[in-house]
């Protein structure tokens, strides 16, 4: 089923700009819908150094305010472009900039109002970080 030893962690970047809007991507990785930056913790990082690190990566931006805004267990889904296990944490974030710079792992991005991003086909970890940001902002 896959060459994994043990489940893999794995961060994911939630960015909002100066106008509230978020950051969503395209990518090869995720192909029935849009998701966010992120990807694996390395060995010896913090979390959070880990999100600084992914945001910069693969959209060229700086982050601020990070907020964790939940854990979730990914095991073999089919969304995933291959099996992998996975434990997902997901932050929300700012940042001053709108320039974005992506890296091979993503298609395309937009910005979008998180209440907005509902209506559009999200893989579903991704949708499920968005209730949950639209949750603690209330």
């Amino acid at each position: 089923m896959s060459d994994q030893a043990y489940p893999e962690p794995t961060v994911g970047v939630f960015i909002f700009n100066n106008e509230g809007k978020m950051l969503l991507l395209k990518s090869h990785k995720w192909p029935d819908g849009y998701t966010i930056p992120g990807g694996h913790i390395e060995l010896g990082e913090r979390i959070e150094d880990a999100a600084r690190r992914e945001a910069r990566e693969e959209t060229g931006l700086e982050i601020r305010d990070l907020r964790f805004l939940c854990f979730q267990e990914f095991v073999y889904d089919p969304s995933f472009w291959k099996p992998r296990h996975f434990i997902f944490f997901d932050y929300a974030c700012r940042t001053d900039s709108t320039d974005v710079r992506l890296n091979d792992e993503a298609e395309s991005y937009f910005w979008i109002e998180p209440e907005k991003a509902l209506e559009l086909t999200l893989d579903g970890y991704t949708r499920v970080s968005v209730l949950k940001y639209l949750e603690l902002e209330k």
